[in-house]
């Protein structure tokens, strides 16, 4: 019998078989999306629904197109960044009439007309990837290796548009910090005639490089990383007009105060380039003009600590004003044309999508839930969900898709019409309170073993938290549980915790840590720790153990290294233990340059912390992780093996900071903490 965290590494958390990356054609008559054939089936498979009369319509199934489902390794690493562990076609673009969708399958560029679903292997240079098709149909953007080139949608001219001057020169690529840090997976945008592009040049020469091995193949070399850590060069990043006649204009800003390149938005309404400084304290954003290349400053935005990157914006609406957003004390508001059009305590989130004069966001009142909104100058923010969760879509010729994610399932549903799943069920059903804690409010979850009867047993406690600046885990969302209720069946009080730092509270609470890396996260899990044993008396303070990956795995080995008086076990998995050894705008956004504030990366790393351990501590790490490297295990390792500190280590091989596929980890750290606490 398949056991639960077997079917949840399956069936990637349940999320395979539900409609993703979803696209509104501009007629409002079809909706593209991505989904695969089943519940444990990676595969995923290219569709159309028709609006009007709610019928679905396979367009491409990858295994028609012949052998060879094996990912490059541009892909791979597109997925790694994008935390995407789909197998098959893992995005696609379409035109500006969404009439033709193109994508890349093993290194091939493929096309399909939407309306009678006939695929066209288009011939191009391989291995081909980020493929983009201009906005009037007719030719076709990809990068091959190195080089930016274009190649017509009838499959003829295939030819360079750019061309690497030097060997770790790229062309139409976004750098490491880019997509891993700022989200930002585009390394070129079309101009909206189809004319031109805009293209970033990339050269890594001035990154170190570190190496990724494999130690189950030996056989093969490991992987050369350009990867900027704290206070090192990054890469030197440029962006080009490129015109199909061959034209060429460099984009001119001061790029040695602003090396940072977040976000590149081309309308009709003019092309907008969004830089950064390295300190993150200034963030600008620039009118650019394509003939010349040159700029002028749109609008600065300035911050002691750090600017915030948001999702979707710069965007114009269609009569030009401008979407930003600006931090106004506790609320991180929507401005339309410099006016804030948001009330306080709706904290935006993401600018979603814009319909003409519309525009549709998400944000969140309630830490808890994001919810989907639209405003307009007529009706100002209206909200459109209402059921308590995680909500996110998309709009276009007044036709809206949302995909929501709360306590009794997820749907994707087209103007209220739900999109057909083919999703697993999950059997077992987490059971949450939420919950505000202590005298900062702390969003707080706790979970107890199915069925469970209060003042049947004192229960053992298992923190689950995350605890880092990138995502909550304290939400009205079952699919965010299912770890911690499969823990807590096992016969634990499971208790997560979201503190200072964490998203979805406004930038207050955002920067509420400062540059103290572990102090103030550390402490606000303890206090949730006590507030929740004091409302739920049968929770147990002499028996309790700390989970987490990523930055909840820093949490947990540092719950354990400095509070052993409160914590009594942890695994610790992809820690970062050193704070030095982690990327430049990552870490620099909090901890500043490390030649600037070297007690504030001291106090955050763990090394010297090693002598001190006298709880038991499982260290897990994937061996292919390029995230957060294997080096920070192995450095705390060495250090705890120094000092005669008695600890254990899991090593995963071919595994990368996704740390997932693996079905039997979960037992393992079941077992450690049933070892671990008498």
């Amino acid at each position: 019998m398949t056991s639960f965290p077997g079917l949840v590494a399956r069936t990637q958390g349940f999320t395979l078989g539900l409609p993703r990356r979803l696209t509104v054609t501009p007629d409002g008559a079809r909706v593209l999306f991505l989904r695969t054939e089943g519940g444990e089936d990676p595969v995923g498979h290219l569709w159309s629904y028709d609006v009007a009369g709610g019928e679905e319509r396979r367009l491409v199934d990858p295994g028609l197109l012949g052998p060879g489902g094996e990912l490059t390794e541009r892909e791979k690493a597109r997925r790694e960044r994008a935390r995407d562990r789909s197998a098959g076609i893992g995005s696609y673009a379409v035109d500006a009439a969404a009439r033709t969708a193109v994508f890349t399958l093993a290194g091939r560029l493929y096309a399909v007309d939407v309306a009678t679903a006939e695929v066209t292997e288009l011939g191009a240079r391989e291995p081909a990837a980020e493929a983009r098709i201009d906005p009037s149909g007719t030719t076709v953007a990809y990068v091959c290796d190195a080089e930016l080139r274009l190649i017509g949608r009838d499959g003829k001219d295939d030819r360079l548009l750019a061309a690497p001057d030097g060997p770790e020169v790229t062309w139409g690529l976004p750098e490491h910090e880019a997509s891993e840090s700022m989200d930002r997976f585009e390394g070129y945008w079309w101009a909206p005639d189809g004319r031109s592009l805009l293209a970033a040049r990339v050269d890594n020469s001035p990154v170190q490089i570190w190496y990724v091995s494999d130690p189950a193949h030996p056989e093969r070399p490991p992987t050369a990383l350009r990867y900027p850590s704290a206070g090192t060069p990054n890469a030197d990043v440029s962006l080009h007009v490129l015109g199909l006649d061959g034209s060429r204009a460099p984009i001119v800003w001061d790029r040695a105060a602003f090396e940072y390149v977040t976000r590149v938005e081309w309308d009709g309404h003019g092309l907008l380039v969004v830089v950064q400084n390295r300190r993150q304290t200034a963030m600008r954003i620039l009118a650019a003009d394509p003939a010349t290349g040159q700029t002028t400053l749109v609008r600065e935005d300035t911050d002691s600590r750090w600017t915030t990157i948001v999702e979707g914006v710069p965007a114009h609406t269609s009569s030009g004003a401008l979407l930003w957003t600006a931090d106004d004390g506790e609320t991180r508001r929507l401005t339309v044309g410099g006016v804030p059009v948001t009330p306080p305590g709706l904290q935006m989130e993401e600018l979603l999508a814009v319909d003409g004069d519309t525009v549709l966001f998400a944000g969140r009142e309630d830490p808890a839930e994001r919810h989907v909104w639209t405003w307009s100058a007529a009706a100002g923010p209206v909200r459109i969900t209402s059921e308590p969760g995680l909500h996110t879509g998309s709009r276009t010729a007044g036709v809206t898709v949302l995909t929501s994610h709360t306590m009794t399932g997820e749907t994707v549903t087209v103007d209220g019409r739900e999109l057909r799943s083919l999703a697993a069920l999950p059997p077992i059903h987490p059971v949450v309170h939420l919950l505000r804690l202590g005298e900062r409010d702390l969003r707080t979850a706790v979970l107890f073993p199915t069925g469970y009867e209060p003042g049947s047993g004192r229960l053992p406690v298992l923190m689950d938290p995350y605890g880092g600046t990138a995502a909550q885990r304290a939400v009205a969302a079952r699919s965010r549980y299912w770890a911690s209720q499969w823990f807590a069946d096992q016969g634990f009080a499971v208790v997560v915790a979201d503190g200072r730092g964490t998203p979805g509270r406004g930038p207050r609470w955002e920067r509420a840590r400062g540059d103290d890396h572990a102090g103030p996260r550390l402490q606000d899990q303890v206090d949730a720790l006590h507030a929740a044993a004091e409302r739920f008396t049968d929770l147990d303070l002499g028996r309790v153990g700390i989970r987490g990956w990523s930055a909840g795995g820093y949490l947990a080995a540092l719950a354990v290294l400095r509070r052993p008086d409160v914590f009594h076990a942890a695994v610790a998995g992809a820690p970062v233990t050193d704070q030095l050894l982690y990327s430049t705008h990552w870490q620099e956004r909090t901890l500043g340059l490390p030649d600037e504030n070297p007690d504030g990366y001291a106090r955050g790393s763990l090394i010297d912390d090693a002598p001190h351990l006298r709880r038991p501590l499982l260290l897990v790490h994937g061996m292919l992780d390029d995230n957060v490297l294997p080096v920070h295990t192995m450095k705390l390792s060495a250090a705890l093996l120094a000092a005669g500190r008695p600890h254990t280590v899991l090593p995963l091989p071919a595994a990368t900071h996704m740390g997932a596929g693996l079905d039997h980890l979960w037992e393992f750290e079941l077992d450690f903490l049933r070892r671990s606490l008498p």
